[in-house]
């Protein structure tokens, strides 16, 4: 393991104002998206679109991560350049999704488990040599009347821990993703608690397996009611709730917390993250910033539709986004930038 070259690769994609673009959705998620903008569901119109995305002018003014899916790492422009290539000479760090997704866990009726340890160690060999740095797993948590388990937690965050340290020693930083859902009518007392549990539960696996917790990226959710709850709270609320949950909950030699969006509007997911950076900035041992997917790129994929004379309009929608999460990092997001750019 080269810890420099880890910790070197961290401080670069946590440095100034920048985050991490979370465009690795499988192959069924993109189709999905595809299907709801009226895009064809095809390897072209992916390959069409992640290059929108990774030609967009400025991105890397705004970006220090890229975060790619199998597909995509192969992948090039129309006239050959390899996107990594491109994301390289922007500046962008390339990454890479190893997860293989979920399946049921047996024993635990209705809960998942994450998959893709098997052969982790070749594939993170190949990545490396394609030029990837770091990569991310995803564990999900769901909550209900009876979810979740101590069981579904602890083989999640087990999981979580033996992906961070294959990745470590293959000289691969890890994104660490343990996504406690937004999905259902809890509280948010209730997603604060639930999320507690998973990141004792992650830390103590980490420590467990010898994870260097300075050559790692933490992945969480903001602690937010559910999207179908009928008391949903403020977004200083949401800010105070989430960061003191993390404080009691992640060692400062963490060097850095990139928040996912889950499923927040890209409004929302900025304004939170301002608001923790207003109200903490100053107070915090770790760097906190971005990973987020939808809130970045929806709205961009909405205005391309497929259509070649939308790639501009798409890509100034993908670059404002980026600059407004900037400027969240910065605690500096307000309601009317949405307006200016």
């Amino acid at each position: 393991m080269n810890t420099k070259e880890l910790i070197k690769t961290v401080n670069t994609l946590l440095a100034g104002d920048k985050g991490l673009l979370a465009m690795d959705e499988s192959t069924a998620t993109c189709n999905r998206r595809f299907e709801e903008a009226g895009i064809p569901q095809t390897i072209e119109y992916h390959r069409a679109y992640r290059e929108l995305i990774v030609t967009t002018p400025g991105l890397g003014k705004c970006i220090s991560g890229a975060i790619l899916y199998d597909e995509t790492i192969y992948q090039a422009t129309k006239d050959g350049v390899l996107f990594v290539d491109i994301l390289k000479q922007a500046g962008i760090i390339p990454g890479i999704k190893v997860d293989e997704g979920t399946t049921n866990l047996a024993g635990f009726h209705g809960e998942k488990i994450t998959v893709g340890l098997d052969g982790l160690q070749q594939r993170l060999a190949k990545y490396y040599a394609l030029g990837a740095r770091f990569a991310k797993w995803r564990a999900v948590i769901s909550i209900s009347t009876v979810h979740p388990s101590m069981g579904c937690i602890e083989a999640n965050m087990h999981a979580l821990a033996r992906y961070a340290a294959v990745c470590q020693e293959a000289g691969i930083v890890p994104v660490v993703e343990p996504e406690v859902l937004m999905d259902g009518p809890h509280n948010l007392k209730k997603c604060f608690d639930v999320t507690e549990r998973v990141q004792h539960v992650l830390f103590d696996e980490l420590f467990a397996l010898n994870v260097n917790l300075q050559a790692l990226i933490l992945k969480p959710n903001m602690v937010l009611p559910g999207l179908s709850s009928s008391r949903q709270a403020d977004i200083d609320t949401v800010a105070e709730a989430t960061v003191t949950c993390l404080l009691q909950t992640v060692p400062a030699a963490v060097p850095g917390i990139a928040f996912l969006s889950g499923g927040q509007s890209p409004e929302m997911a900025a304004a939170h993250l301002n608001a923790m950076h207003v109200k903490y900035k100053d107070k915090l041992p770790w760097a906190l910033t971005f990973s987020f997917a939808r809130a970045i790129q929806q709205p961009a994929l909405e205005l391309w539709k497929g259509k070649d004379e939308n790639i501009e309009a798409a890509q100034k929608m993908l670059y404002k986004r980026a600059c407004l999460d900037n400027a969240a990092r910065r605690g500096e997001y307000r309601a009317e930038m949405e307006k200016e750019f």
